[in-house]
């Protein structure tokens, strides 16, 4: 295992605790450093491992080390939970190549020689009393908090909503390693091809259970690294989020809009169920995000789909007499919902941060409404657990727009799924208790 993995596990984790940055975009060019895919997944393991774990790991080494967690230099503290992660969580890495090749990254950082002691010397400590640590992760006999790896604001919203056992599998769930999950382009190749050709890498896969064209991977690595990929024979996406691009259907015949089309997966799905890519319209107005889409669509055949780089407020004003038989929202939210793959989600958000996200969503639908032809079918969906950004946000909407009405989403999924509509006609499914992530998605009706 090489060095430079701990060295940019540690710098990955600083960086992201000082600027707030999404950590799959830290990790994104610091994985093209490595020509291993060894080094390049243990990287990956390091920064998400230590994020999934950061509250128990805090707890323990506050009774390791001498000195308090909140007065440690943040390179040093970040030092330690990543050392610890390998020490108590990976039994794969040898205890002396993780403690080494820790204190070594801290050396090559330019820290001074007597805090590079300390590290070895808390983690050593650690490895000292690993069955005792261990011990006491088993049991459980830690605060929520730390027990839970959630901030006590989610904890107490989820164990109102959930009881303290719902909360506990949502959380436990969360910290699990998210098994990679892939829609094939069946334009490009069949499922079973590309299964075959998963287990001529050595590859374990498995097909979805509601999803046809979903694929499950196990143990992926790099995402690009799978055969295929340069190819366009797959993309990466949820197989419930799979699932909430087909709400469209049934509706009038006419164009499709993916209104925040991302980097792309859903307006992939839309392009797949419409007669032609032509007929589907994708509008992104982040501009990293504009240049991904164009590579994806690009890379799976979908040039012909009508890109609009701006907002949606933008693409109706130019366009103000377009109307679509189907609008798709898939609404900038808290990712509260999707905190499993991305656990730094979990550790930035703030409980006023759903209003904040309410504001903007219920803006989108209001610039969206007037893009419907009649008897057209909005979807608006998240990937967020929270009622701000759910069901209030189609109250608040339906107030202002009274003409639109809610349809049961179980109509346009797959029979397989369609036990995920809740009694009020929403998809809605929570981790640890549907075995996904956490999503929710509406299918409005225009009826004037």
């Amino acid at each position: 295992m090489s060095q430079c993995s701990r060295y940019h596990a540690i710098d990955i984790l600083d960086q992201w605790q000082k600027n707030e940055q999404p950590v799959d975009l830290l990790l994104e060019s610091r994985l093209l450093k490595f020509a291993d895919a060894r080094d390049r997944n243990l990287l990956k393991t390091l920064v998400f491992g230590v994020l999934r774990q950061r509250a128990t790991l805090d707890w323990l080494l506050a009774k390791l080390s001498s000195t308090p967690l909140p007065r440690l230099h943040p390179t040093i503290l970040q030092a330690l939970r990543v050392g610890a992660y390998q020490i108590l969580f990976l039994d794969r890495v040898p205890v002396s190549a993780a403690i080494h090749s820790t204190v070594e990254a801290v050396k090559q950082m330019g820290q001074p020689r007597w805090l590079t002691g300390f590290v070895n010397g808390v983690l050593r400590n650690t490895d000292r009393r690993k069955v005792e640590l261990l011990a006491i992760i088993e049991s459980g006999k830690m605060p929520a908090e730390a027990r839970c790896n959630h901030p006590d604001w989610l904890l107490k919203r989820w164990r109102e909503r959930y009881g303290t056992a719902g909360m506990t599998a949502l959380c436990a769930s969360n910290s699990r390693n998210a098994t990679l999950c892939l829609r094939v382009n069946t334009a490009k190749i069949t499922v079973s091809d590309f299964l075959a050709r998963l287990a001529e890498q050595g590859l374990e896969a498995e097909t979805g259970a509601l999803v046809p064209e979903a694929v499950y991977v196990n143990e992926a690595g790099a995402v690009a690294d799978l055969p295929g990929y340069g190819d366009g024979w797959f993309f990466v996406q949820d197989e419930i989020a799979q699932c909430i691009g087909g709400l469209v259907l049934p509706c009038p015949a006419g164009e499709y809009l993916d209104g925040c089309a991302g980097l792309g997966g859903k307006t992939a799905v839309l392009a797949a169920i419409a007669a032609t890519p032509a007929k589907v319209v994708a509008v992104e107005p982040q501009r990293l995000r504009q240049g991904l889409f164009k590579e994806n669509m690009a890379r799976l055949g979908l040039q012909d789909v009508q890109f609009f780089a701006g907002s949606l407020r933008e693409y109706a004003l130019s366009q103000p007499a377009r109307k679509f038989a189907a609008v798709l929202i898939d609404a900038p939210c808290s990712g509260l919902g999707v905190t499993g793959r991305h656990p730094d989600i979990r550790w930035q958000r703030q409980a006023e941060d759903l209003l904040v996200f309410q504001t903007t969503q219920v803006a989108i639908l209001r610039e969206a409404a007037p893009l419907l032809a009649d008897g057209g079918v909005l979807v608006y969906a998240t990937c967020s657990t929270e009622p701000e950004e759910n069901e209030e946000v189609i109250s608040l909407f339906l107030q202002e727009f009274p003409s639109f009405a809610i349809e049961n989403a179980a109509g346009s999924l797959p029979a397989s799924a369609r036990h995920l509509a809740d009694e009020a006609g929403f998809l809605r499914t929570v981790p640890g208790i549907h075995g996904s992530d956490g999503f929710f998605a509406a299918r409005l009706q225009r009826v004037d």
